[in-house]
């Protein structure tokens, strides 16, 4: 089976693109698909994690990026050109390879591609949650791409909640969970190491400065603790300074390869996002021994956590709760690692080989309908 992957570029340390990587490697290797990836503003960057060989990568070299260098009046026009290229170029390699299946990730996608794939089933894989942002223009330009995601053959999502808000848009809904990169060796956190772990991108959504404010509250009662957050955006630069400034054991990391020797000599991982499509980083660090505090947030924590088993949900935005729950792990090893033994039990049923049967199932499935 021929399998094309669409996304705009495999260039950060980001959970997507962990997860496109995992499942393409693991449907080449166990499956002996033909698959594809084709970008379109790969250019020069490394991809940051192994892709297998055996994967073939198209990089269109579309650089959509490249309408900021000119004045905002010129941007839509060169914008306009810009898409004419990439659907052009999309369509041309799309007639070459004959694909079975189409899989986008991108929801702009979604509209030009109804346009080129023909009678190709087109699956929209979704990593953002069905919530309109708050302005009038997001709201309408959300509600236009929900409109075309409706057309597509199916539309894949990563938990219950989020299927049934999708289900106003699409009759061919289906959840399929993340791939976990699960701890892979013998090897687990003892939950003694006095550190708390955060790890993510560096942006709004995760809202890094609510940590801060709640680090600053448990701060004073275990002064010999340390908070280490780990990830890269555009934000970085600005937590890194605002953490130096705080000193109060906070320390900003850039990302790293061995972030699964991270979980293990950490004893718990906090969670602060606004909203989480799934949260890859509870399952990774759960399957080395953490247990995990986060907010209840659509939709993805409390997909994955369960209450006082091997963590704690906290009702969303409550930081007083938030800093009592943390300081509670932080004061009883007995509970950190009971929770912890829970948390390595409960991350396996995220493992590959429990979700990408799902995803061959579907594919067969619209394979045989087209």
């Amino acid at each position: 089976m021929k399998i094309v992957y669409l996304y705009s570029a495999l260039a950060v340390w980001g959970g997507v693109e962990r997860i496109l990587v995992d499942k393409m490697n693991y449907l080449v290797r166990q499956y002996g698909y033909e698959v594809y990836m084709i970008t379109s503003d790969q250019g020069q960057h490394k991809i940051p994690y192994d892709l297998d060989e055996h994967v073939h990568f198209i990089d269109l070299k579309i650089r959509f990026h490249s309408r900021y260098q000119y004045k905002w009046w010129r941007r839509p026009f060169i914008y306009r050109q810009l898409s004419r290229k990439y659907h052009e170029q999309l369509h041309k390699h799309l007639q070459s390879i004959q694909p079975d299946v189409i899989v986008c990730t991108s929801n702009q996608d979604v509209k030009p591609l109804l346009k080129v794939k023909g009678k190709i089933p087109l699956v929209v894989e979704s990593h953002v949650n069905f919530m309109h942002p708050d302005t009038l223009y997001h709201r309408v330009n959300t509600w236009i791409n929900n409109y075309w995601i409706g057309k597509a053959e199916a539309v894949v999502t990563l938990t219950n909640g989020d299927a049934e808000d999708w289900c106003k848009v699409s009759d061919h809904v289906h959840v399929i969970p993340n791939v976990v990169n699960l701890n892979d060796l013998d090897q687990y956190s003892d939950c003694t190491a006095r550190r708390v772990l955060f790890v993510g991108r560096f942006e709004e959504q995760k809202s890094i400065g609510e940590l801060f404010s709640i680090w600053q509250l448990i701060h004073p009662r275990f002064p010999d603790w340390q908070l280490d957050l780990y990830g890269e955006g555009v934000l970085w630069n600005h937590f890194k300074q605002e953490a130096d400034n705080l000193g109060i054991n906070i320390k900003v990391h850039e990302p790293t390869r061995q972030i699964m020797d991270v979980y293990r000599s950490s004893s718990i991982l906090v969670l602060t996002s606004l909203y989480e499509p799934f949260g890859l980083v509870i399952p990774e660090a759960m399957s080395c021994g953490l247990p995990v505090v986060a907010f209840d947030c659509p939709h993805g924590p409390t997909t994955i956590l369960t209450e006082r088993e091997n963590g704690f949900l906290i009702p969303n935005r409550d930081h007083y709760l938030f800093a009592d729950r943390l300081g509670k792990l932080m004061s009883d090893l007995d509970l950190r690692q009971q929770m912890g033994i829970k948390a390595i039990v409960s991350s396996q049923r995220f493992s590959a080989d429990d979700i990408m049967p799902m995803w061959k199932r579907l594919f067969e499935e619209l394979t045989s309908l087209s």
